[in-house]
């Protein structure tokens, strides 16, 4: 068995992107657990609140997902779908194509921050982030993103375990991680992992596979955990 990224081939409080780039340090809270447990609300209500922040990450012939996650125009993804690309554009949940710019890259960790002018955001929201310590196994989760190019494929499954140790980012270290059986498959890299009240709780970015002629999802997914995520993409804003 093998790992490959998922987009190789192929709340904050949630509120619209109207927002002006701020000058103090960039902080990125996260929401408490949902009133009575993550199992609260239904996948679709979920989905729909996600939906119109998850966006496809276009740079050069990588594809991948991503999400907002502030009002200031700041979407997330994964380090390796934006890796030595000179133009990068986004598709929106409602179909418009907005250039972006890298504004930070944290390779070791797989994470990229993307900068898009709030003027061109319009119909970009951004996500609430949830808290990843707060998971437990057989939790409800939605993988979110662009599979294959099918913008904004929504998938559901559960969180198989909390604290997996996988192999991804530039050292290809050993990271804990959420394993997911949502199906996540070659273009959902970058793209959030949420739970069922439309939380965000991870970033997915590596499946597992069977060998390079079988690189499809077999159910065993890797996400980056939230309270992670949220520490090194304050950095890399700053």
């Amino acid at each position: 068995m093998s790992l490959v990224a998922g987009g190789l081939a192929g709340a904050v409080t949630g509120g619209w992107l109207d927002g002006t780039p701020g000058s103090g340090p960039a902080e990125l809270p996260q929401a408490a657990a949902p009133a009575g447990g993550a199992q609260q609300g239904s996948i679709s209500a979920a989905a729909a609140s996600v939906l119109p922040g998850v966006v496809s990450v276009r740079a050069g012939r990588a594809t991948g997902s991503g999400f907002a996650v502030d009002t200031q125009g700041h979407v997330v993804t994964n380090a390796h779908v934006v890796e030595g690309a000179s133009d990068v554009s986004l598709v929106l949940s409602n179909g418009r194509q907005v250039d972006a710019d890298v504004l930070g890259v944290d390779a070791n960790n797989d994470l990229a921050v993307l900068q898009v002018a709030p003027a061109d955001a319009e119909g970009l929201r951004a996500l609430t982030l949830g808290r990843s310590a707060q998971l437990h196994v057989g939790d409800p989760v939605l993988a979110v993103g662009s599979p294959l190019g099918l913008e904004g494929t929504v998938t559901a499954g559960i969180v198989s375990a909390v604290d997996r140790q996988a192999r991804f980012g530039d050292n290809n270290t050993r990271q804990s991680a959420i394993q997911t059986d949502a199906a996540i498959n070659p273009g959902n890299s970058g793209g959030p992992l949420v739970n069922a009240a439309g939380q965000v709780v991870g970033v997915n970015t590596a499946i597992a596979t069977l060998g390079s002629s079988r690189s499809g999802n077999i159910g065993i997914g890797f996400a980056i955990p939230v309270d992670r995520m949220t520490t090194i993409v304050e950095s890399l804003i700053d």
